[in-house]
């Protein structure tokens, strides 16, 4: 075999691995050895952050939907960390003073920077995190803090619903299967990614990141790193609404993407992980994060030996992925075809993963943010 075929073939791997073979792999682990946490009715003091910037809109609902918590009112501080807002969602908070919730100012620094202030200014054994347009069901403070009864979990996530999640994007399809892996994962050992809108830790175990590098993908790994569990539990529940169609959706996975190249080129994530999790973390994130480049790879490879020696096998192959990239437009162009809407979504994620690594190496990313557009 030449060594363009191994190469070949070692891609395609690579491709398989990443989307089917490690989700069945660990889903497997999990059935086999699971390890289970031990959750208790114990409830500590709990501080509340809502990172905000230009949340006007849906501040109120926000601070709302958290005054209404099934929690102790003295064992919870509700805060917002305010990023240099210039729309009202300061004097909208501070009309909230009266029922116990605190603004915090902070000058412009992104979603990292305003939490890290929030922690310090806060004294909850518990420091809990929650996106500003996000909506928690009343027993989800309760259902995320019982796994800190078992003293080996530092991180605990959790499920994150998207309402009407059947609209005009495949978003929803994608992070119900997200949602599924992140449960294997966590029945396996520990998660290797959380979420904005529903997340807490121990304030003891509260590490301040690289305000490039975002909560949801460093704390996890993070935890690992310390000998502590980063879980997932399914049941304490946060809404947000998607975004409205696939090229929004495609502009937020770039911007998105971009914060992932820089941790995992930056992050040191595989330094001291044991070696089952460092499996997760290659699988999960960087193999999935590189898959824009692994099929531009797999189609130039296959191409080039469609090329050079023929074969049926090769030849279906190379079919098989014009196929499927005529799909996505026919989903592009919006024609009834069977799976073009999936296969439209997969190819513009895929790519937008290849974009973002182009857009982090030729402009760096910065630790500021913006709402995504439509999901206010």
């Amino acid at each position: 075999m030449t060594a363009l075929a191994v190469c070949f073939w070692v891609v395609l791997a690579a491709i398989v691995w990443t989307h089917a073979g490690y989700p069945l792999a660990v889903a497997l682990v999990a059935r086999l050895r699971r390890r289970a946490v031990a959750r208790g009715g114990e409830l500590p003091s709990v501080a509340v952050v809502v990172a905000a910037h230009d949340e006007e809109p849906v501040i109120a609902r926000r601070l709302e939907n958290l005054l209404a918590l099934d929690y102790p009112r003295e064992r919870l501080e509700l805060v917002v960390a305010s990023d240099a807002s210039t729309d009202a969602t300061d004097a909208i908070v501070e009309s909230f003073a009266d029922r116990g919730v605190r603004l915090i100012r902070c000058p412009r620094g992104g979603k990292v920077a305003a939490q890290d202030r929030a922690v310090r200014e806060t004294a909850g054994e518990i420091v809990a995190f929650s996106d500003a347009n996000a909506t928690w069901a009343p027993d989800t403070l309760r259902k995320l803090v019982r796994s800190f009864a078992d003293p080996s979990v530092a991180y605990v996530c959790g499920r994150l619903v998207l309402q009407d999640a059947a609209g005009v994007n495949k978003e929803g399809l994608y992070w119900r299967f997200e949602t599924w892996l992140r449960a294997q994962e966590s029945r396996a050992g520990s998660i290797t990614g959380g979420n904005g809108a529903v997340y807490a830790l121990r304030r003891s175990d509260y590490v301040e990141v690289d305000p490039r590098f975002g909560h949801d993908l460093a704390l996890p790994y993070l935890m690992v790193q310390r000998g502590r569990r980063a879980v997932y539990d399914h049941e304490a529940l946060a809404f947000e609404k998607p975004t409205p169609d696939n090229e929004t959706e495609y502009r937020r996975k770039v911007r998105m993407f971009e914060h992932c190249w820089a941790i995992v080129l930056r992050g040191r994530m595989l330094r001291g992980l044991p070696p089952g999790y460092w499996v997760s973390i290659v699988s999960h994130r960087h193999l999935r994060y590189g898959s824009g480049l692994l099929h531009a790879a797999l189609l130039g490879l296959n191409v080039a030996l469609v090329a050079l020696r023929g074969g049926a096998v090769y030849d279906a192959l190379l079919a098989a992925q014009v196929l499927f990239l005529g799909a996505a437009l026919a989903g592009r162009l919006r024609l009834r075809v069977p799976g073009a809407a999936v296969a439209e979504y997969y190819t513009l994620v895929t790519w937008a993963t290849l974009r973002a690594l182009v857009g982090y190496l030729s402009s760096g990313v910065p630790a500021t943010w913006e709402a995504a557009e439509g999901t206010r």
